[in-house]
């Protein structure tokens, strides 16, 4: 195999196709650093660069501009340029440069130039001017590594907009998903409270009432809760005859005043005193509303009649006392049946709590949910039935 370097053949930058430098007829005019002018003929060319030799001496590195002169179809094609010495061999005087910035149209031109003149083709006026009219250049092409030039705080700042983007859309995923699933899977009650048997104690007569247990407090069958003063006028009133209702006999009764005492009639607990302290009561008025102690509270629910398959007894329930943070669960043991004289567009339920609630939750206003849809517990229980 043949190894040898052809010492003759030099490539051009790897930004650009790769072309050997040719010899082909061309002159070269340029203004020197000192401001004068030279004309000399071009050894060799390619479309980065060409090599000639300068009658002056050349620095190294300095840009200097001139022009390139063909000879096509017997007419003189000339471009300007613009070109920095790359390399200076002081005793032949041969210099190499390279273009700088040359146009898309000069580079083109040369392109079809040194192309023709390898191929042995005969270059025409018609070629040159067809080549610039078209888009000889495309775009480059994407580098593989052009994030490895991020420094550490370009880095970061992508990756933390990237990180954001993701949890946005996990939370806006999580979010519409959420909102389906109580769409299709979750019934909830259009209303509900948490309801006991209730005791109520009323007035006996027209008077005021002092109370003398405060609400929330335990009371045993029999002792007394609160104290009542009524006007003896209003005790016999129906029991006097004409010969005793003289005015005289009336104010003194009026102002005579006949106290009694309410007592409890269970082993109960105060759930709400109904008439203040010192405030007057109309007979019959309710005073106190008591709840016996060995009752248990329940939640009444209402669910609109369309839910009928899904709130039968023995559903599952989730429910949420109001002033609580945490969510209880209960089941449901009872339907109420719809009055025939009155077709109801709801459904009454009583739901049965797992764990007792306290009776001071009475009448409190409760959030009630029927998940029928697929749950965790569900998930995990097909997975032990599957043997996963």
């Amino acid at each position: 195999m043949n190894t040898a370097v052809n010492v003759n053949v030099v490539h051009e930058s790897e930004a650009q196709r790769q072309h050997a430098r040719v010899r082909m007829p061309a002159r070269l005019r340029f203004v020197d650093a000192q401001g004068q002018p030279h004309e000399t003929k071009v050894d060799d060319l390619s479309a980065g660069g060409l090599s000639f030799h300068s009658p002056h001496p050349l620095a190294v590195g300095q840009v200097l501009h001139g022009r390139l002169q063909f000879s096509v179809d017997n007419l003189g094609l000339s471009m300007d340029v613009a070109f920095q010495v790359r390399s200076y061999v002081p005793g032949s005087g041969r210099a190499g440069v390279q273009f700088q910035n040359l146009e898309p149209r000069d580079i083109a031109t040369l392109r079809h130039l040194i192309t023709s003149h390898l191929s042995g083709e005969l270059i025409t006026v018609g070629d040159v001017l067809s080549t610039l009219q078209r888009d000889n250049f495309t775009k480059a092409r994407k580098q593989k590594d052009a994030g490895s030039g991020l420094g550490p705080l370009a880095r970061f700042k992508a990756v933390s907009v990237t990180l954001g983007v993701f949890v946005a859309g996990v939370a806006a995923f999580g979010f519409v998903a959420k909102s389906l699933y109580g769409l299709y899977f979750v019934s909830h009650a259009q209303a509900a409270v948490v309801a006991v048997p209730v005791t109520t104690i009323t007035m006996p007569r027209d008077g005021t009432v002092s109370s003398l247990v405060p609400s929330g407090a335990q009371t045993s069958k029999g002792a007394p809760l609160a104290s009542f003063s009524t006007s003896m006028l209003d005790v016999l009133k129906g029991s006097l005859d004409d010969t005793q209702l003289d005015p005289a006999k009336i104010q003194e009764l009026f102002g005579k005043q006949l106290s009694g005492t309410l007592t409890s009639p269970c082993d109960c607990i105060v759930a709400r005193q109904r008439v203040e302290d010192g405030q007057y009561a109309a007979k019959g008025q309710p005073i106190f509303e008591l709840v016996p102690r060995t009752s248990t509270p329940t939640v009444q629910a209402r669910f609109s009649y369309r839910q009928f398959d899904e709130v039968k007894p023995g559903t599952r329930v989730n429910f949420q006392v109001a002033g609580e943070d945490h969510v209880r669960a209960g089941e449901i043991v009872a339907s109420s049946s719809l009055e025939p004289d009155a077709l109801a567009a709801d459904i009454r339920v009583q739901i049965k709590p797992d764990s007792a609630l306290p009776a001071a939750l009475a009448g409190r206003p409760v959030s009630v949910a029927s998940n029928r849809g697929p749950s965790l517990d569900w998930l995990i229980g097909s997975a032990s039935a599957r043997g996963l």
